[in-house]
């Protein structure tokens, strides 16, 4: 559910270049070595297929925040500050050029990758690394969420479900707590940004989309009919044999509340992203504007949901049912008649059902549609019950959807942003780079990037006999 982030990757850089430490000597070696770990990571980390890179993502947190102690070190020198009771004398001798690649701008060429930029700031820098820490942060939080919403294994338990839940959150409020940090220190710069990327409007709305996200997963943590809808899809189930799904009695009204604040944050989010502006106005991409708003339209149905949910338990069928439709209303989905037989609408969402849970297996983009098509399926469920209860014993009257909509509550928050705290040298450790270095600082050399790997990268001819493509091929660049 969580969104994709594509982690972005950078060049390499040598401190020594354009720093020099005159209290601690070897801290602008130490900095570049541990930088160039983080964009080795990176690179390799960009490199594997779909399926392998959940396994990796610890890999990268630990090697970004083992980095980051050094780049803040050096910050706090460039201001004559101290850390650990240790003053840090940094002096700039030469303007930094370091290139990052932008990941959630818009392309203006659709299909290609987004070019790199050139940043001449460490703070600029520091931005870029720490937004790669709040992404992680998401992806490891997707990881987590996966095996629930696999059809093909076994159904996971009470338990399994419970802890993945809880450790996608942790990792959510992490993500959350980075963007905030940098929405805060964002504030103090007077230059406009050199991309969107690193803008304050959007360090701000990637705090509040995974506060949104967070407040969500503690409804769903509770919230038995997702997890019921995904039983009666998978083949592999046998508790249907021997006894019905237990559907235990859920504190509706408060959930309804915490899904509306989550539709808040994700409003908030979209109207930050929408409004986000940078050099050549620029944009971010649409993939993310139109999660943005599909998350907030998912939202504000599972509230819809949940009050029908309430209404039911109070023995108003018809209020139920006009509350499910004010959720398919939320979702964009028109209320029609129920035909049997084949249609073309019902061979559609079979086909679009299907293309998700391919998704889902090959762990590839799924969940893009920010869980509007597996809210879709519980409503419809709930619907095709109480519609039958209704037409047979209740027989209510359904109130319009206007009326119920208009009578909607305010959200209710249950998480809080906590402050990200910069992580320190340790003491030992400072006392440490007093010394000379040991080495040369080449980090900042010509080292091979992506970009020239796919310049150098020499396809194979059409037609060609395999392992001779240069028997095909000529330096020669005339027509004869």
């Amino acid at each position: 559910m969580p969104f994709q982030f594509v982690l972005p990757t950078t060049s390499s850089f040598s401190f020594s270049s354009s720093f020099t430490s005159e209290s601690h000597p070897s801290l602008p070696l130490n900095a570049s070595s541990h930088r160039g770990v983080v964009r080795d990571t990176l690179k390799k980390f960009k490199r594997l297929p779909a399926s392998s890179q959940a396994q990796n993502l610890p890999s990268i947190i630990s090697n970004v925040n083992a980095y980051l102690p050094y780049v803040f070190a050096i910050d706090t020198g460039l201001s004559r500050a101290s850390q650990q009771g240790e003053e840090i004398n940094v002096v700039l001798t030469s303007t930094p050029t370091i290139e990052w690649r932008p990941t959630i701008s818009g392309n203006a060429v659709p299909g290609r990758e987004t070019p790199r930029i050139k940043i001449q700031s460490l703070e600029y820098d520091l931005i870029f690394t720490l937004s790669t820490l709040g992404y992680t942060y998401t992806l490891l939080a997707r990881a987590s969420l996966h095996p629930l919403y696999v059809t093909s294994g076994a159904p996971v338990s009470v338990q399994e479900r419970t802890t993945a839940i809880t450790t996608a959150t942790k990792h959510l409020l992490d993500a959350a707590s980075v963007h905030d940090y940098l929405a805060h220190r964002t504030e103090a710069l007077s230059a406009p940004s050199p991309c969107v990327d690193i803008a304050q409007s959007t360090a701000r709305a990637m705090a509040s989309l995974a506060l949104a996200e967070a407040t969500l997963l503690a409804v769903l943590k509770d919230d038995p009919y997702p997890a019921v809808v995904a039983q009666e899809r998978n083949a592999n189930d046998r508790e249907w044999m021997y006894k019905a799904p237990e559907i235990p009695k859920v504190r509706a009204h408060l959930f309804a509340r915490l899904c509306l604040a989550a539709a808040d944050h994700a409003a908030k989010a979209s109207s930050l992203c929408q409004s986000v502006r940078g050099s050549g106005n620029s944009k971010l991409n649409d993939d993310l504007l139109r999660y943005l708003e599909d998350f907030r339209k998912t939202s504000r149905a599972k509230a819809c949901r949940f009050f029908g949910i309430d209404a039911e338990l109070s023995g108003q069928t018809g209020n139920a049912l006009g509350w499910l439709r004010c959720g398919l209303q939320e979702l964009g989905i028109e209320q029609k008649e129920v035909k049997k037989g084949l249609s073309l609408s019902r061979m559609k969402k079979d086909w679009s059902e299907r293309r998700e849970d391919k998704k889902v297996e090959r762990g590839t983009n799924w969940g893009s549609d920010a869980g509007k098509l597996e809210e879709t399926r519980v409503i419809e469920m709930l619907e095709a019950k109480w519609t039958k209860v209704n037409d047979t014993m209740m027989t209510q009257t359904i109130p319009s959807t206007a009326t119920l909509l208009s009578s909607l509550p305010s959200g209710r928050d249950i998480h809080t942003i906590k402050p990200y705290q910069p992580p320190e040298l340790p003491r030992q450790v400072l006392e440490s780079m007093r010394a000379l270095p040991d080495q040369v600082d080449d980090y900042g050399g010509e080292q091979p990037s992506s970009d020239d790997d796919e310049r150098t990268a020499v396809g194979t001819p059409v037609g060609a006999y395999p392992s001779t493509p240069d028997n095909y091929r000529s330096e020669s660049r005339s027509y004869y």
